[in-house]
C-alpha cells in the first residue's frame, strides 16, 4: 500500500491500491469519474469528461505536485488560457498562475484565477463522454466534485464453470458424431468462409475443437478466414485426424497465389497423411503451432502460385517441409525430417532437422537460409484442453532458456494447468465495463470468438493474468479509446486476438507496460503471441501506434501488424497509421515479427539489448508522391529504426520490400537505419522492389545497393 501527500494543499491523503496506477479519482456528478478522453494516450489537448469510474484506469488518477493536478503525465489544463464560461478543459501544460484548486470541503474543483469551477453540461448531464467546462459558481450539483481519497476495494475472482458454455461460435466434435456428420459441419463452416473477396473481412469467427481420443477422426479439414482448429488433449498426439487439414489457394479470384489468406490457425493436433503430404499454404497470422505431422508438409499452393510468410512453431514434420513458392518463413522449437525450397528469406531457430546456416547473396542463386541453433528465450503458448474428468482447463507451459525441438519431444509439454473455474469466458454482448471488472478482480480471461466492440481501456493489471482468444476474437475500440493496457507486471500473458482500429483514431492498440521502468521481468517475462493488429480494411480504421511495448524483458513471439492495402476503407488519408511496434523496454525479444504498410517507420526500438529472430516487411504501397513520404531531409521511412542511443542490438534474417503501386517513382533511403556502433548488428537481410515498382536505395543506413527496376532483389550477410 503506498500512501502519497501530495494533496497537502487540500489537506488531503491519497492512498492507492495498486502501485502501477498513481493517484486518486476525482468523483463528479451523477456518480462518474473525471476522466481523460481518448483513455490514457496522454496527449496534448486531450478533453477530460464523465466517464463510468474504472479502479485501475490510470486516466482517472490524478495528483497534486504542489502546483498542478496531473494524470497520466500531464497537468489538468485550460484550452487556450481561457477563462470565459463553456471553456472546455484540456489536458496540456498547467501554469502556476491558472493551478486548480479544491476547497477544504472537497467539493469543488477551480481553475484560478478567476473563481470559476470545472462544470457538467447545463441540465445536469451526466452520460458517459460528458465534457467538462469552467463555469460561473453557482452551488448546482454539475459543480460538484470530491476527491476520493481512498480506492474502492476490488473483489475477488468468481468461480466459474469447469463445463462453460463458450457460446455458438465454438463447435466441439467427439465420436459421439459419426465422421460423416463431422466432415458435412466442418464443410459447413469452410463454405462460409473460404471466399477470398466476401468472406476475408466479414465479422463472422469460429473455433474448432476436437476432444482427445484413442481413435482418430477420420475427416479433412479445409480452413478458411477467421478460423482455429485445435485438439482439446493435453499434448498433440492426444488428438489426431487422419487425413489433412488444409489451406489451398481455394478460389478462382486467388489465380492460383495464397498472398492472402491471413488470419487462421491449426494447434495441438497429430494429422496422419496416411503417406500423403499436408497442405498449409499460407500468409501472415497464420501459425501452425503444436501440430505433429506424420508424413510431409507443403507450405505452398497446389499451383504452385505465390505465398507470402508464415510461421511453425513447437511442432514436429515426420516428413519433408517444402517452401517452394513461399517468399519467406520462420520455423521455431520445431523438429524437421528435412526441409528444401527457399526464396527471400527463410528461417529457423531451435529446430533440429532443419538446413545450416547459407544464405546466398547473389540474387540469381540460393539457397538463402539464417539458422540459429536456439532460441534464447522461449514460452510456448497457454492453451485450452480437457482432463480426463471431462473439464476444461488452460496449460500454462514453462519458460525455456536455449531452447530446442518442441516442449513436447519429452512427452508432455512442462508447465502449470489452471482450472477454467478461474476464467471469465468473455462473449461479444459483454462490456468492456463488465470485462474490466473480472480484470480487476483478478480473473483470467478468455475471449470466445466474435466481435468486441470495447468503449473503454481494457486493463490488465495483476501479474500472472492470462488472456486467451480462440476463432480470432477481435477488439475493436470505439470513439478513440485504446484497446488494452497491461501493467508493468509479471508473467502476463496474451494470446490469440486481433485488433481491429476503429473509425476514430486511436493512440495505441495495447500497450505493454504504461511506461518505461527499471524493472526487470527476465525471470517471468510478459508474452504477446499470435497477436495481430489490423487497420483498415474492414472498415477506415485509424490508431497511431498498434503496439507499444514498454516493459522489460518482454517476449513479442508472432505477431502480424498490418495496415490494410486493400479491402474497405483504404487510403493514405484514410486508414492512417504511423508505426506498427515501438519497444522502450530493455531485453525484449521478437520472434516471428511481421509489420506491413505503416506510413512512418514500421519499428521503432528504443530499448537496450533488444533482439529480432525473423522480420518480414512490406513498406506502404500508397504515398501519393515523395513530398507526402518524406523523413525530414531523408526520402521515405526505413522499416526498422533503431534509435541513435542504443548500442546493444541484434537481429537475423530479415526482409523488407517496396511496391510503390501509387506513384512508383518514390524512393526509400533505407529498409534499415542503425546506430554505427559495434554493438548493434544485423545478420542475413533480403530487400525486394517487388517486380521493380519503387526503389530502396540501401540495405542499411548507407551500405548495400539499391533494389529497383533494374535489380529487384538485394542481400547483405552482415551490417557493420
Amino acid at each position: 500500500m503506498t500512501t502519497l501527500t501530495a494533496l497537502a494543499a487540500f489537506g488531503l491523503t491519497m492512498t492507492t491500491a495498486d502501485a502501477t496506477v498513481v493517484g486518486n479519482p476525482i468523483l463528479g456528478p451523477g456518480g462518474k469519474c473525471v476522466d481523460v478522453a481518448g483513455d490514457d494516450t496522454g496527449v496534448n489537448g486531450a478533453a477530460v469528461q464523465l466517464w463510468d469510474c474504472q479502479s485501475t484506469a490510470a486516466d482517472q488518477h490524478y495528483t497534486w505536485n504542489g502546483s498542478a493536478l496531473t494524470a497520466i503525465g500531464r497537468c489538468l489544463d485550460i484550452t487556450s488560457g481561457g477563462t470565459a464560461q463553456r471553456r472546455q478543459t484540456a489536458v496540456v501544460g498547467l501554469q502556476r498562475h491558472r493551478r486548480p484548486a479544491m476547497d477544504r470541503t472537497g467539493r469543488r474543483l477551480t481553475a484560478q484565477p478567476p473563481v470559476r469551477p470545472l462544470h457538467g453540461l447545463p441540465g445536469g448531464a451526466t452520460a458517459n463522454g460528458t465534457r467538462l467546462q469552467i463555469w460561473d459558481c453557482n452551488g448546482t450539483g454539475a459543480q460538484k466534485f470530491a476527491l476520493q481519497t481512498t480506492q474502492p476495494p476490488t473483489g475477488s475472482c468468481p468461480t466459474y464453470s469447469e463445463t462453460p458454455d463458450f457460446g455458438p461460435n465454438v463447435k466441439i466434435f467427439d465420436h459421439n458424431s459419426s465422421d460423416a456428420t463431422i466432415q458435412a459441419a466442418l464443410n459447413s463452416v469452410f463454405e462460409a468462409t473460404k471466399s477470398t473477396q466476401t468472406a476475408q473481412f466479414q465479422t463472422r469467427r469460429d473455433a474448432l475443437l476436437f476432444k482427445p481420443s484413442a481413435t482418430p477422426y477420420n475427416v479433412g479439414a479445409n480452413i478458411g478466414f477467421n478460423t482455429s482448429i485445435s485438439g482439446l488433449g493435453l499434448n498433440p498426439d492426444d488428438t489426431r485426424i487422419n487425413g489433412a487439414v488444409t489451406v489451398d489457394a481455394f478460389n478462382a479470384s486467388d489465380a492460383g497465389n495464397a498472398t492472402q489468406n491471413f488470419w487462421r490457425s491449426t494447434e495441438n493436433l497429430s494429422v496422419n497423411t496416411l503417406g500423403g503430404t499436408n497442405r498449409w499454404a499460407v500468409a501472415q497470422a497464420a501459425p501452425f503451432r503444436r501440430m505433429h505431422i506424420i508424413g510431409g508438409l507443403n507450405l505452398f499452393p497446389a499451383s504452385y502460385g505465390w505465398a507470402s510468410g508464415g510461421y511453425i512453431s513447437d511442432s514436429k514434420i515426420d516428413g519433408n517441409s517444402e517452401s517452394a513458392s513461399q517468399q519467406q518463413w520462420y520455423t521455431k522449437d520445431s523438429q524437421l525430417g528435412s526441409w528444401s525450397g527457399s526464396n527471400w528469406n527463410m528461417v529457423f531457430s531451435g529446430t533440429p532437422g532443419a538446413p545450416a546456416t547459407n544464405f546466398n547473396t547473389n540474387p540469381a542463386a540460393g539457397p538463402r537460409y539464417t539458422t540459429l541453433a536456439t532460441t534464447p528465450v522461449s514460452r510456448d503458448v497457454p492453451y485450452l484442453y480437457i482432463d480426463g474428468a471431462g473439464k476444461y482447463r488452460v496449460f500454462l507451459p514453462n519458460l525455456r532458456t536455449n531452447a530446442s525441438g518442441p516442449s513436447w519431444a519429452g512427452g508432455s509439454t512442462p508447465g502449470t494447468s489452471v482450472p477454467m473455474s478461474t476464467f471469465f469466458v468473455a462473449k461479444p454482448s459483454d462490456s468492456a465495463a463488465t470485462i474490466n471488472t473480472a480484470l480487476a478482480n483478478g480473473c483470467n480471461i478468455f475471449f470466445t470468438p466474435g466481435v468486441y466492440h470495447v468503449n473503454q481501456t481494457l486493463h490488465v493489471t495483476k501479474a500472472n493474468t492470462t488472456v486467451l482468444g480462440i476463432g480470432y476474437a477481435t477488439i475493436i475500440p470505439d470513439n478513440g479509446v485504446n484497446a488494452m493496457d497491461v501493467a508493468d507486471v509479471d508473467g502476463v500473458r496474451i494470446k490469440g486476438l486481433l485488433f481491429d482500429a476503429g473509425t476514430t483514431n486511436s493512440d495505441t492498440l495495447l500497450k505493454v507496460g504504461l511506461s518505461k521502468t527499471g524493472v526487470s521481468h527476465a525471470g517471468n517475462p510478459t508474452t504477446i503471441q499470435d497477436v495481430f493488429f489490423r487497420i483498415g480494411g474492414m472498415v477506415g480504421g485509424k490508431a497511431t501506434n498498434s503496439l507499444v511495448v514498454n516493459t522489460n524483458n518482454t517476449i513479442v513471439d508472432h505477431t502480424w501488424a498490418w495496415r490494410a492495402d486493400h479491402g474497405s476503407g483504404v487510403g493514405w488519408t484514410v486508414n492512417t497509421a504511423d508505426t506498427g511496434l515501438i519497444v522502450n523496454g530493455d531485453n525484449v525479444l521478437a520472434t516471428g515479427l511481421f509489420v506491413e504498410h505503416y506510413q512512418k517507420n514500421e519499428v521503432i526500438w528504443n530499448g537496450a539489448n533488444g533482439r529480432i529472430i525473423f522480420f518480414q516487411n512490406e513498406m506502404p504501397y500508397d504515398p501519393p508522391n515523395q513530398a507526402a513520404w518524406m523523413n525530414g531531409s531523408s526520402q521515405g521511412y526505413p522499416a526498422i529504426k533503431v534509435a541513435s542511443g542504443v548500442t546493444t542490438f541484434e537481429a537475423w534474417g530479415l526482409g523488407s520490400y517496396c511496391f510503390f503501386n501509387v506513384n512508383n517513382t518514390v524512393v526509400s533511403a533505407r529498409a534499415f537505419e542503425v546506430p554505427a556502433v559495434a554493438g548493434v548488428k544485423f545478420h542475413n537481410m533480403a530487400v525486394v522492389s517487388l517486380g521493380g515498382v519503387g526503389t530502396i536505395s540501401h540495405v542499411i543506413n548507407n551500405t548495400g545497393a539499391a533494389a529497383n527496376s533494374t535489380t529487384n532483389n538485394v542481400y547483405l550477410l552482415n551490417f557493420p
